[in-house]
């Protein structure tokens, strides 16, 4: 029903920014999705980073990336995104767009059994 496709991933040195973008198809109209970011690096169980409710009104983060990273989003272009700055070596891992349709209690943005759609995920590596 609905398809999550990632994009700006890629390789970048300890200090420097890159900003994901999230684009869904398909499915309903996009601001009745609650939207999140959760990575995943070797060895390490899927973890929380950002959600963002329907409207953008309400945003949260992981303690490890607040004050270096925001989510934002665009209904109209059915889009999420993760600007990234700061970055730091730990922060590399597979990155991945989440999707929810049920309603969302300010606990459920940091559940990954929250939501019901997942992209494919995309690369992020940051050097020393």
């Amino acid at each position: 029903q609905v398809q999550l496709v990632e994009s700006g991933g890629g390789l970048v040195q300890a200090g420097g920014s890159l900003r994901l973008s999230c684009t869904a198809s398909g499915g309903r109209t996009f601001n009745v999705y609650a939207m999140g970011w959760f990575r995943q690096a070797p060895g390490k169980e899927r973890q929380f980073v950002a959600g963002i409710s329907r409207t953008g009104a309400s945003i949260y983060y992981a303690d490890s990336v607040k004050g270096r990273f925001s989510i934002s989003r665009d209904n109209a272009e059915r889009t999420t995104y993760l600007q990234m700055n700061s970055l730091k070596p730990e922060d590399t891992a597979v990155y991945y767009c989440a999707a929810g349709s049920g309603i969302f209690y300010t606990n459920n943005y940091y559940t990954t059994g929250s939501y019901d759609y997942w992209g494919q995920g995309t690369q992020v590596t940051v050097s020393s």
